[in-house]
């Protein structure tokens, strides 16, 4: 069975389906485990029947806000039935194309409905307590220079970024350029500054923003928008000094990483 969705500005979900049989039929979110952990989250949604032409909708409000991961969706035509999952029909994902121009409140949440690549639908969830949106990324022979946008935190004068080799505890720190909002940031690092770490012929460094000395840290990532996977999308080139090259690639997580080589 196939199911349409559409998702406005505040992040409300509607869900609709076919006329049906059934008492009561319901709609299951499923928050998939880890390979090998059982299920243990689920959300259940009414489906209501219009009174126009028999098809059944039900709605996802903005919250309670979904745990970070990724939530299949599966029909339950009545008590007691056995779950069937569901495959996408129209998806109408207009209000988050230019979602990263509006400035959002802590926690930030974000829900892509998107097609799995079985063909199912299912929604991709973030739910973050500060988020940094990175905007524009620009490879040159000098280095990889950031552009990014704080939401549901402030930059103070002592801001930093913080790029941290992954599985260590080695740290670079670089002071961003800031805007006069206190939102808005970039940055730029080159193959020098991620140089001398010690680490080996690959390395992966995840970056942070720090609004504060003392503050926790905001990963920088690209959330805001309408795509749930842009691993294999968004790909960037790599540049090269004195033997070493960088590259920006955004994670499965579509967050922001260096990988040096």
């Amino acid at each position: 069975m196939r199911v349409d969705c559409a998702i406005d500005i505040d992040g409300r979900i509607t869900f609709r389906l076919p006329p049906m049989h059934g008492a009561h039929p319901r709609l299951l979110l499923r928050l998939r485990p880890k390979k090998g952990r059982p299920e243990t989250t689920r959300h259940l949604l009414d489906l209501e029947s219009d009174r126009s032409d028999g098809h059944r909708h039900a709605v996802l409000e903005p919250h309670p806000v979904l745990d970070e991961g990724r939530w299949d969706l599966y029909l339950l035509p009545e008590p007691g039935a056995e779950r069937m999952r569901l495959r996408p029909g129209l998806r109408d994902l207009r209000s988050l194309v230019d979602g990263h121009l509006r400035d959002r409140p802590a926690p930030v949440a974000v829900r892509i409905p998107y097609v799995t690549k079985d063909g199912f639908l299912a929604l991709r969830a973030w739910r973050r307590t500060a988020h940094a949106e990175a905007r524009a990324i620009d490879v040159t022979d000098r280095g990889v220079t950031v552009t990014a946008r704080l939401h549901g935190a402030e930059l103070h004068a002592d801001a930093t970024v913080r790029l941290r080799l992954r599985g260590t505890d080695t740290v670079r720190t670089l002071r961003p350029r800031t805007d006069g909002d206190a939102r808005g940031l970039s940055f730029t690092v080159g193959p020098r500054d991620l140089a001398g770490d010690g680490g080996g012929a690959i390395r992966v460094w995840d970056a942070f923003v720090h609004p504060t000395d003392g503050a926790p840290p905001i990963r920088v990532g690209r959330l805001l928008d309408d795509l749930a996977d842009r691993k294999h999308v968004y790909v960037y080139p790599a540049t090269e000094t004195d033997g070493s090259a960088i590259r920006p690639y955004y994670t499965v997580d579509n967050d922001l990483a260096i990988e040096v080589t």
